[in-house]
This record gives structure tokens, C-alpha cells and sequence, in this order.
């Protein structure tokens, strides 16, 4: 990165995942937006940077909301009038039942948050990045190793990260013309507070319960910043980081 100040936003930002890339972020010199449906713990992580000496804006954010979505975006555009780095996180899950026994609701909630509220943020980003000066700027979405193999009765999920798996390649040609790229970091196991229970037991494919090795959330968010830091001219659009010893490569 350069001297000029780079401004990232960061969806999910109040925990987990979102809050460790935030922080990961700020430390590396970003401007970082922090979008959320709790405003309490983005306006904590915001004090906290200004305390160092960084710059954060917290904007209690809905992604499944159109309008809260606009609303995200105006405010990046009035406070830092441009924007560099999306990190499309925000993202939510269903009950593992058989689908027959799956509430609609859950399904609803899932595709809502997960496919529509990404769409929602990628198309607010990719026309501020379209016609800020200068153009162009890096979008990356919150994936899965679930786009790849699902888990047993997963079928909201599953379906939700194939369908980033889409968005990513469009916005990736789409992007072309107008120097926007796009990148999808495809996780399996990391430990955040919504992941814990996996390690006193998940359900595996055989039928079987076990619990199942995890990693700090912390590696993700340095993935996310190594992909933020490249030059636009280079791109990673796809990278899968797990933890080793997971249930995904091979059989169990």
C-alpha cells in the first residue's frame, strides 16, 4: 500500500470474522467502515481505533435492507468520498434439520442475508468504485468450502454459497471495463462465537457426531488483508483457507 489513505468497509463487523478483519485492517493503515445490525459492539470497536489513533466509522447496517444499504453507502461517500476494498461479510445460517423440517423462515432468512444482501452491497460498491476518481476498486465475498461439498442438512447455506460462487465470477468480468475486481475467500472452520459448538460435535456425513479441528478467525482476516493489499492490476479469485485437518479433502 502507499502513503494515501485506502478505505475499506467491512460488513459483519461486530464479531467474529467481520471484527477480526476490521482490526486486522486498521492496523495496516485502512480507513475502515464498520457495517452491522448491532450498533453497540461497532461503535465499541470504532472508539477503541479512535483511542489508537485510527480511523473507523461504525454504520448500523441491515444488508437485507435496500435502503439501509443506501444509506451505508451515502455515508461512505459524505465522510471519505470514495471506496477502495468491500469485504462482503455479513452472512447468516439455518437449524442442520432434514429440509422437510426446515422452517421456511430459516430459508428465507438465509437467502436474504447470505445471496441478496451481498448482491445489495456489491452493487452499491461497484457504482461508487465506477464512478469515483480514480476508478475502480476490489470487492471480496465471504464464501465456503460449503460452494464446493455441503454438510449434511445444510441445504439453505449450501445453496447461498453456490450462488456467491456466481456473483463472484460476474462482478469479477463485469469489473473489466472499469478496473473493479473481485475475490472470493472460501472458509471452512474457523472459530468465531457462532462456530463453537463444532468442536464439542458435528454432524458427518457418515451419520456419525465429532468433533472437528478449527482454526483462529485471525487467518482469515490475514487472508483478507493479504488480497486487499495487491495492486489492482493483480488478483486472487478464489482462495480456500480451512483448517488443516478438517473433514473436506478426501473421505471424512
Amino acid at each position: 500500500m502507499n502513503n494515501s489513505p485506502k478505505i475499506a468497509l467491512v460488513t459483519g463487523a461486530g464479531s467474529g470474522i467481520g471484527r477480526a478483519t476490521a482490526l486486522g485492517l486498521l492496523t495496516d493503515g485502512w480507513s475502515v467502515v464498520l457495517a452491522g445490525r448491532r450498533a453497540e459492539p461497532l461503535q465499541a470497536l470504532a472508539a477503541d481505533a479512535a483511542e489508537r489513533g485510527q480511523t473507523a466509522l461504525a454504520v448500523p447496517t441491515d444488508v437485507t435492507d435496500p435502503d439501509s444499504v443506501q444509506a451505508l453507502f451515502d455515508a461512505i461517500e459524505q465522510r471519505f468520498g470514495r471506496l477502495d476494498v468491500l469485504f462482503n461479510n455479513a452472512g447468516v445460517n439455518a437449524p442442520a434439520v432434514p429440509i422437510d423440517e426446515l422452517p421456511l423462515d430459516k430459508w428465507f432468512s438465509v437467502l436474504d442475508t447470505n445471496v441478496s444482501g451481498m448482491f445489495l452491497c456489491a452493487r452499491a460498491a461497484f457504482g461508487l468504485m465506477r464512478r469515483q476518481s480514480p476508478q475502480g476498486g476490489r470487492i471480496i465475498n465471504n464464501g465456503s468450502i460449503s460452494a464446493y461439498t455441503p454438510r449434511p442438512f445444510t441445504a439453505p447455506y449450501t445453496v447461498s454459497k453456490h450462488a456467491v460462487a456466481g456473483l463472484t465470477k460476474a462482478l469479477a468480468l463485469d469489473g473489466r471495463a472499469f478496473d473493479i475486481v473481485a475475490s472470493q475467500i472460501d472458509i471452512g472452520n474457523a472459530l468465531t462465537e457462532l462456530s463453537e459448538r463444532m468442536t464439542r460435535g458435528v454432524l458427518q456425513a457418515n451419520g456419525t457426531t465429532a468433533p472437528e479441528p478449527m482454526m483462529d478467525a485471525s487467518h482469515v482476516a490475514n487472508a483478507v488483508r493479504h488480497v486487499a493489499a495487491l495492486p489492482l492490476e493483480a488478483n486472487i479469485l478464489n482462495m480456500t483457507i480451512m483448517a488443516s485437518a478438517m473433514p473436506f479433502v478426501g473421505r471424512g
